[in-house]
């Protein structure tokens, strides 16, 4: 027997690593950034990424060259230093997924730190995913709290993340092109890591160094759909088209550029060669599959099924990988109902056992790769044949934790979590099913 199918959870696991390896900010970074100026080189950044981008631009920046700056990350997600390394770039931490008070703070230093520049200066802004909560500076007429208010109803309410970052922009001082202008008259060079369905550069983050070409209208369409109240001033504000963000032609462009120097389908494809090189069949069905996560799970499920009950549309043994950022929506009803500890890459897990009913020859993995999904401690889970079987034994109701979202409790209590820590990356949601 294939030693990958001998074991399927470590097989799992190894292109998990795959993945997350071929977007580490020390592998892909290097080769992006540009020749040191004749003047100062200012780094800024923000992400869950941040800290880890910082280290490899210090790391592979000239000693004798001037550098400094400040980036900021989610709490806990700063790796540990090299020996030896100069620590010339500032890294702070703030909250995530909903702003704080640090984040704040952060993104005033930010904007210090880009005072006083010249044509002959350099910034280099280092963006990845979960910058939209760690760069906060609300518009005027909106403080942090009800900030926070419209971050946790925006969450919970299933919106893709191009929606939740429109609405973002046009409520921030510093989003949506807005901190390019502030860079002026400098060169600003933007490097990113994706986290976002195609990559586009103006969604990473919600795009605070590169053009919006979102409009308050949509943003006001969004938050009106999704039934999020504003104060009359700000609603007013937005209709009026009075908090619109930097736009594609601007002057503060003109010496600007931008790459994604990491994304899902790279990570993707690094999951492909390793199952490959163990023999095993790898066939990538999308880097941007959105949706409710249990609906995704309804989908794949069946594919899975057909693959293993009727070679199609792939021949068994194969892995089928996918990735993009899924939703995960909580009802707005008024029943009791207690709160689970879900993410989204678990709730796919949990709808994927379901579909599956504990096939005999289909096995599983979904994490995100920044190494949490959610507000727990896991970056995902992984579903056995046995998984259904393991639960009912335990006394878990699996439908029940799903339409709690307790996916964190479920596969807790069948070890079935994947935990790796923080990974100081993140393209977005990574899913493996392998048909044995």
């Amino acid at each position: 027997m294939n030693h990958a199918l001998a074991d399927p959870r470590r097989f799992l696991r190894g292109l998990f690593e795959a993945a997350v390896d071929r977007a580490l900010p020390s592998r892909v970074l290097p080769a992006f950034l540009p020749t040191p100026p004749k003047g100062r080189t200012v780094v800024i950044g923000a992400g869950k990424a941040a800290a880890a981008m910082a280290q490899a631009v210090e790391a592979a920046w000239p000693s004798d060259a001037s550098l400094g700056g400040v980036v900021v990350t989610r709490y806990g997600h700063i790796p540990p230093r090299a020996i030896g390394l100069p620590h010339r770039i500032e890294v702070l931490e703030a909250a995530h997924p909903v702003p704080d008070q640090a984040g704040v703070r952060a993104a005033q230093r930010m904007l210090a730190a880009l005072s006083s520049l010249t044509p002959d200066d350099l910034v280099l802004c280092l963006m990845s995913g979960g910058a939209s909560a760690l760069l906060t500076l609300p518009v005027a007429g909106l403080d942090l709290a009800l900030k926070q208010k419209i971050n946790r109803q925006l969450l919970a309410s299933g919106a893709p993340i191009g929606e939740m970052n429109c609405v973002r922009k046009h409520l921030s001082a510093i989003k949506g092109g807005q901190l390019a202008r502030a860079c002026r008259p400098a060169r600003l060079v933007t490097l990113a890591i994706s986290d976002v369905p195609g990559d586009d550069l103006a969604v990473i983050g919600s795009g605070p160094s590169v053009p919006d070409p979102t409009t308050c209208r949509e943003a006001l369409d969004i938050l009106q759909r999704h039934r999020i109240d504003l104060p009359e001033p700000l609603r007013r504000a937005l209709a009026d088209g009075l908090l619109e963000t930097a736009k594609p032609g601007e002057d503060c462009f003109a010496r600007a550029e931008a790459h994604v120097i990491a994304a899902p389908w790279a990570s993707l494809e690094a999951a492909a060669e390793a199952a490959r090189a163990q023999g095993i069949r790898a066939y990538i069905l999308g880097d941007a599959l959105e949706g409710e996560s249990r609906d995704l799970a309804c989908a794949l499920g069946p594919m899975a099924l057909a693959v293993a009950h009727r070679g199609q549309p792939f021949e068994a043994p194969c892995v089928l990988l996918s990735g993009g950022e899924t939703t995960v929506t909580f009802s707005n009803d008024d029943r009791p109902i207690r709160p689970g500890r879900g993410g989204r890459a678990g709730e796919f897990c949990m709808g994927l056992a379901h579909a599956l009913q504990g096939h005999s020859s289909i096995w599983a993995l979904a994490a995100d790769t920044d190494g949490i999904d959610g507000i727990e401690d896991n970056a995902g889970a992984i579903v056995a044949p046995d998984t259904l079987e393991r639960a009912r034994l335990a006394g878990l109701d699996m439908l029940d934790c799903l339409d709690r979202h307790d996916a964190y409790g479920f596969f807790s209590e069948l070890n079935d979590l994947v935990c790796t820590g923080p990974t100081f990356t993140n393209v977005n949601d990574f899913r493996a099913i392998l048909v044995c």
